[in-house]
């Protein structure tokens, strides 16, 4: 059994402008994306779905094919839209944001049967990161409610150009996922790694803290769940015009009924990922590092 990836790829870069996703920071024009597949594939994923809309359609398919991976992979698309809602319910008016992560998940039901992995479609994971998902994937055909996610040292995630959000993550003595506290305006001061409250008090955050990425893992039952859960979130916040079905909502509501557990694998890869424009030759740089370093 081969594990499929899931790439989020329907958002568009806000801080960051454009289409993040096609722009080439590698030293032959490669896209982020081309280094995750990579990796992936080298990890042992047959398949790469990508979550996309139809309005940048053409000029993401220019970039991504099965041929551009030298049909090493399956490819597929679907496509996150915001009136794809369950049977019943509409998209209230006015209403343009994007439902959020978990509904571009939901997009994907159809076309995966085995468990997956999922990433976001601008952020560099590193090859350690997928080759430790891929193993575990592939120990649960068949499972049910055995979540899991890569777990980053904090001080591998930042950036050196602003502040971050992260999801800082509670650990149990069996690697389960036992909360995560979503830290914001996290960042290197004179006194080491420290993020503001919502006092505007700093507070120390440890250099090995583990965070979350968005690199989560899951079985197909994921789906059935989320489209249950979906339907129960849209009764409460459907009216909402900015209100969003965000993953680690769905994924702590599992946590906390007793569905699923989540388990943290660890890893020693560096993050990074284009958070801030000014990221840009940041990761130009070390991609050229990691291409010098034949790596890629």
């Amino acid at each position: 059994m081969k594990p499929t990836l899931l790439v989020l790829a329907a958002g568009m870069g806000s801080r960051y402008g454009g289409l993040k996703q096609v722009d080439g920071v590698g030293p032959n024009g490669e896209i982020i994306m081309d280094y995750s597949i990579k990796d992936a594939i080298r990890a042992g994923f047959g398949k790469v779905v990508f979550v996309i809309r139809h309005d940048f359609e053409d000029a993401f398919k220019s970039k991504i094919n099965a041929e551009h991976f030298g049909n090493q992979i399956e490819v597929k698309y679907v496509y996150q839209e915001l009136n794809y809602l369950p049977e019943g319910f509409a998209v209230p008016e006015g209403r343009v944001k994007p439902w959020g992560t978990n509904h571009a998940i939901l997009m994907a039901k159809d076309v995966i049967n085995e468990p997956f992995a999922i990433i976001n479609a601008d952020d560099f994971y590193g090859a350690d990161a997928f080759k430790v998902m891929g193993d575990h994937l592939r120990t649960l055909e068949n499972a049910k409610g055995q979540y899991c996610m890569v777990g980053y040292k904090l001080e591998n995630t930042l950036s050196e150009n602003g502040t971050v959000s992260r999801g800082v993550c509670e650990v149990d003595a069996n690697g389960l996922l036992a909360g995560m506290t979503e830290r914001t305006s996290i960042g290197r001061t004179a006194n080491g790694i420290e993020y503001k409250d919502t006092d505007d008090s700093m507070h120390p955050l440890a250099a090995d803290a583990t965070v979350s990425m968005n690199l989560f893992g899951f079985t197909p039952d994921y789906f059935v769940e989320s489209e249950k859960l979906f339907v129960e979130w849209l009764r409460e916040h459907g009216s909402e015009m900015k209100s969003e079905y965000y993953i680690p909502y769905a994924v702590n509501t599992f946590i906390n009924n007793g569905y699923a557990t989540m388990r943290v694998l660890k890893t020693t890869a560096q993050w990074f990922g284009v958070t801030y424009q000014e990221d840009r030759p940041m990761v130009v740089e070390r991609l050229k590092k990691l291409h010098e370093e034949g790596i890629y």
